[in-house]
């Protein structure tokens, strides 16, 4: 994101949607958000067009450990790890090209077993590889959700005691405190990320804002 800002949001809604992503990416916007270089996510329904109505330079890239969980759900336990080393000469290919090569070789290998694992990494192939544009340094933060993940870990932690909320305000208080809490653990910065940052800072150098 850009801008000097830290901005916290939190946001309830009875059904996920695409207007609800909407209105979350407007009151982003309003409070100063000015752009979103990279979004990562699990393919959510409308979540990606809301982004781009929003903030049109934004680059979708689905997140790589969802779809590596939804292409193993039907997969025989006894092929799962075969087929997980298999797809990781895909997304850890060192460019897209070898990533092509990769897939097609899965395909020749596994496409009468399992079909339907191709066809969604084909029909979301765009989405999935975008981060084969950018600088080795910086893939591991674009590529998955992981670390998303690891806070709504760790928020669940401190509110699993409280099953009932009886309020909006109620739920938006429980998970404010909890935040508040978690950031005290927040004491060891990402692996290289001044480096990774300076890549960031060079690649988008044109959209920091001044």
């Amino acid at each position: 994101m850009n801008g000097r800002k830290e901005i916290l949001g939190i946001w309830t809604s009875e059904n996920e949607g695409a207007s609800f992503y909407a209105s979350i990416c407007s009151n982003l916007k309003n409070r100063g958000v000015t752009d979103i270089f990279v979004t990562c996510h699990d393919n959510l329904k409308g979540l990606g067009e809301a982004i781009n109505a929003i903030f049109p330079k934004t680059k979708q890239q689905l997140c790589i450990v969802h779809q590596i969980h939804n292409s193993t759900k039907f997969v025989y336990y006894k092929d799962r790890k075969e087929i997980c080393a298999d797809l990781k000469k895909i997304y850890g290919a060192v460019n897209l090209d070898d990533a092509k090569y990769a897939k097609e070789e899965f395909r020749e290998k596994w496409d009468k077993k399992y079909p339907s694992i191709l066809r969604s990494w084909d029909t979301n192939w765009s989405e999935l590889t975008t981060f084969f544009n950018y600088p080795e340094q910086i893939q591991h933060l674009i590529y998955t959700t992981n670390a998303v993940e690891a806070y709504h870990r760790m928020l669940r932690k401190f509110t699993k005691t409280k099953t009932i909320f009886p309020t909006d305000d109620s739920i938006r208080k429980g998970v404010f405190f909890s935040i508040k809490e978690v950031a005290k653990k927040w004491t060891v910065p990402v692996k290289d990320w001044a480096f990774a940052y300076s890549q960031i800072m060079i690649f988008f150098a044109d959209r920091f804002a001044a």
